[in-house]
């Protein structure tokens, strides 16, 4: 397997992954930006957990899948919205709702890595990294 060019799609399309086989966890190679995303998903409700391991000298992150009483997943959906190819960004006023306010946006930010709904209340804009519901 290449490197990748959009190792924040690699990160969502493993945890898709993960879901749809009902993994409980899903390691993905660990780096500050999808620490951070992991962060924004475990705030909002979406991981039960999340962790850094080093396994061989190479720093591992380590999702650990959230699912409802009837092993249906918290996570229904994600979506890689700013790509390599085309950068999204958005004025805090343009950070829309996702799925109604059921889902969020992870955006990064001058103040780091946040949900869209905390980047209105910050009152800051910034690139769309993906959206989740």
């Amino acid at each position: 397997m290449g490197a990748s060019t959009d190792p924040i799609a690699d990160m969502l399309t493993s945890v898709r992954n993960a879901l749809r086989a009902r993994h409980p966890k899903v390691d993905i190679p660990a780096s500050r930006i999808k620490g951070e995303i992991a962060r924004v998903l475990k705030e909002e409700g979406f991981l039960a957990a999340y962790k850094v391991i080093e396994e061989n000298k190479r720093k591992v992150l380590r999702l650990y899948l959230k699912y409802g009483p009837n092993k249906q997943s918290v996570i229904s959906g994600l979506r890689r919205v700013s790509k390599p190819g085309r950068r999204v960004y958005r004025a805090r006023t343009e950070i829309k709702p996702v799925v109604g306010g059921l889902g969020i946006n992870v955006v990064t930010t001058p103040q780091g890595i946040m949900s869209g709904r905390q980047a209105r209340r910050h009152g800051v804009g910034g690139e769309i990294l993906c959206e989740v519901w």
